[in-house]
C-alpha cells in the first residue's frame, strides 16, 4: 500500500458520506473486521453499532477477547450458538455449510437492525474473499455466502480492494494491538469448516481445542501466516491400554503474502511432536495427528 494515512483518511470520509444513520458491524475479532470497525468507529462514532455474534464456531476465549479489545465501543455480544449449530445440521457439504452460517448471519444482523433502527451493515471483505468466491473456489460467507435478499439500506466494505498484508498495515496505523493486527486469518464460518463434514457439538469442541494448541505451540517460534488443526474423520487408537476409535486432526501451518497462494512450512520435529502430544492428551477423544504438506494450490488453505 503506497499511503497508508490517505486510505485511512479516504475511507473515513466515505464512511461519513455513505452512512446517514446508524450502522451495524459485523465484529469478529479476526484481523478485516477488527480494522473496519476502527475505522468505521472513527467515522461515525457513536452511531456504530458493533455486534459479535458468537457462533458456537468462535476461537477459545474469543467473546471474552472482543468484549475486552473494543470496550470503547460498547460491543453488544449475542450468544447464537443454538442457531447456528440448527443451520447447519446434517449438512456435509462445506459450500452449503458456509452460505447456510453465511445466511444465518445476516438474518441476526437483520433482527438487529430492526431493534435498533440501523440501515446499514459494514463489514470486512477483503479481496482474496471476493476472487476465491468468483472463481469458484469456496463461497465466502461475507460474499458467495450471502442470501441475495437483505432488509439493508446498503453494504459498506472498506477494505474490499485490499489484501491481508495492505489491512494488517492500516490496523498498524490506526493503533490496533499487535494481538489484533498481526493475528492469524481465521475462517468466516468458523470451527464449522474445521469439523470437516457434519459440524456436530462435540466435533467443533475438538476443533477449538486443537486450533488453540497449534496457535500456542507455533505463534512465537515460527510465527507463521495461518497454524491451524481441523478434525478430519476418526480413526483407530490406543489410549489408558484399551482400543479407542477417536478424531483424527490435521495440522496445517503456512507461509503466504496474500493468501492467493501458500507453501507449507518445514515444522522442527520437536514442535509437532508436542502438538502432537497435547493434542492426544489434552483432548480426550482425539487419537491421531497428522501433518498437511500441500500448498495453496492445489489445496486451499482451510480444509474446506
Amino acid at each position: 500500500m503506497e499511503n497508508v494515512k490517505e486510505f485511512i483518511e479516504t475511507e473515513v470520509e466515505k464512511i461519513k458520506s455513505q452512512v446517514d444513520g446508524t450502522a451495524l458491524i459485523a465484529l469478529s475479532g479476526g484481523v478485516d473486521s477488527s480494522v473496519c470497525a476502527e475505522l468505521a468507529y472513527r467515522a461515525i462514532g457513536n452511531r456504530l453499532l458493533p455486534i459479535f455474534i458468537d457462533t458456537g464456531f468462535m476461537r477459545k476465549g474469543e467473546p471474552e477477547q472482543v468484549r475486552e479489545a473494543f470496550s470503547h465501543m460498547n460491543v453488544k455480544v449475542i450468544d447464537a450458538s443454538d442457531r447456528f449449530f440448527e443451520a447447519v445440521e446434517g449438512i456435509e457439504d462445506p459450500e452449503l455449510k458456509r452460505k447456510a452460517v453465511g445466511e444465518t448471519f445476516i438474518r441476526v444482523f437483520e433482527e438487529e437492525a430492526k431493534k435498533s433502527n440501523a440501515d446499514y451493515l459494514i463489514q470486512g471483505t477483503i479481496y482474496p474473499d471476493v476472487l476465491e468466491s468468483e472463481k469458484g473456489i469456496k463461497a465466502h460467507h461475507n460474499v458467495g455466502g450471502m442470501p441475495e435478499k437483505m432488509e439493508f439500506k446498503g453494504v459498506i466494505e472498506p477494505l474490499y480492494y485490499l489484501y491481508k498484508d495492505d489491512v494488517r498495515e492500516v490496523g498498524r496505523e490506526l493503533g490496533l494491538t499487535v494481538a489484533l493486527s498481526e493475528r492469524m486469518p481465521f475462517p468466516g464460518p468458523g470451527l464449522s469448516v474445521r469439523a470437516c463434514g457434519l459440524a456436530t457439538r462435540e466435533k467443533v469442541a475438538a476443533a477449538r481445542e486443537a486450533n488453540a494448541i497449534v496457535e500456542e505451540e507455533v505463534m512465537e517460534a515460527l510465527k507463521p501466516w495461518q497454524a491451524l488443526a481441523a478434525v478430519i474423520g476418526k480413526g483407530t487408537g490406543q489410549k489408558n491400554e484399551k482400543r479407542v476409535y477417536g478424531w483424527i486432526i490435521a495440522v496445517r501451518i503456512v507461509d503466504s503474502n496474500n493468501a492467493i497462494t501458500a507453501e507449507p512450512l518445514e515444522v522442527p520435529y520437536p514442535i509437532l511432536k508436542r502438538i502432537q502430544e497435547r493434542i492426544t492428551t489434552e483432548i480426550p477423544d482425539a487419537c491421531r495427528v497428522v501433518y498437511d504438506v500441500t500448498p495453496k494450490p492445489p489445496g486451499t488453505i482451510e480444509f474446506e
